[in-house]
């Protein structure tokens, strides 16, 4: 596995992993652009991806603008091997490097990426719009699960 930036070239990958997700799936697709992505990459915060075999097996995304994970997807085949733990910590690492204090993100319940970030030492502390839980993490937080 190779853990690397994300950069525009990776946004077919980048998309094929987020529409192969089983779990906090799309209800449209097209809603989520290649130039959405691109935004996200270039201008609003950064990007990191997971490569196996020279294919785009993972891929995780932070926004600075909102302070919040626009994106944490692992392919369902390859969940369970450690790649998502690997891409948070780069985001979290990077986004706190920043010079931020605190990140949210939003995902359903019920799911295995609650678990996975109640696991990681997020915080939930409510509800995000009308289907989703709010999770949060300080920069104590992250400290913490740094070790």
């Amino acid at each position: 596995m190779i853990f690397r930036d994300a950069s525009v070239e990776d946004i077919p990958g980048i998309q094929r992993v987020r529409n192969s997700v089983q779990e906090n799936v799309l209800s449209d697709p097209s809603r989520v652009t290649n130039e959405d992505v691109a935004r996200y990459l270039m201008h609003r915060g950064k990007g990191w991806v997971c490569e196996n075999e020279g294919s785009i097996v993972g891929f995780a995304i932070a926004d600075l603008e909102e302070n919040n994970i626009w994106a944490l997807f692992i392919k369902p085949e390859f969940e369970g091997f450690g790649i998502g733990r690997a891409l948070q910590m780069k985001m979290l690492n990077w986004y706190f490097s920043t010079g931020k204090d605190h990140l949210w993100l939003g995902t359903e319940p019920g799911t295995r990426a609650e678990r996975f970030y109640r696991n990681t030492g997020w915080t939930h502390t409510g509800k995000h719009g009308d289907n989703e839980l709010k999770f949060e993490m300080t920069r104590e937080q992250w400290k913490k699960l740094k070790g």
